[in-house]
């Protein structure tokens, strides 16, 4: 391979990559037990998840996505959480400063499943939209682990019917 090939392929091959990896995903290792046992059920394995940033490119999640958000906390760090509330929604707390929050516009209400293993909404407060960078799709390591991650929400965390 010369290096003129060598040079075309990189000048057409990085604007590609980039533009896959800014538009449709990637691969993203899950750190921590905040999210057990949906993610990293034992703790000595570490599960690596495919991140979906097109599914969220218009702030669209389902209550019981899970989604890779930055931190509001820390901008600096990236955090995976299951969206429990959606804007309009009243959520009973785990521990935060009111026992009910109406979620606002624009924001959502997210808590790991590992519940007092996780700084989440009920440490931090219902999460702008805006701080949303994908959705987790599959478990893709390590094999045994290979799966779909549905949404889906425990019955005890679903929104409320009180008036607020």
């Amino acid at each position: 391979m010369s290096l003129k090939s060598l040079l075309k392929s990189v000048l057409f091959g990085v604007p590609i990559g980039i533009t896959f990896l800014d538009t449709i995903g990637y691969v993203a290792r899950v750190e921590g037990i905040s999210m057990q046992p949906a993610l990293n059920p034992e703790s000595r394995n570490t599960d690596y998840v495919f991140l979906s940033r097109w599914s969220v490119r218009n702030y669209t999640v389902k209550r019981g996505d899970i989604i890779s958000l930055v931190s509001p906390k820390d901008p600096n760090q990236k955090i995976i959480k299951r969206v429990v509330g959606l804007e309009g929604d009243v959520v009973s707390t785990l521990g935060y400063k009111n026992q009910y929050v109406k979620v606002p516009e624009g924001h959502c209400w997210v808590e790991g499943d590992h519940t007092g293993h996780t700084l989440d909404s009920n440490t931090f407060g219902p999460v702008s939209l805006g701080l949303i960078n994908a959705r987790a799709i599959y478990i893709v390591w390590p094999p045994e682990r290979w799966q779909s991650l549905e949404a889906k929400l425990p019955e005890s965390r679903k929104p409320v019917s009180l008036p607020i």
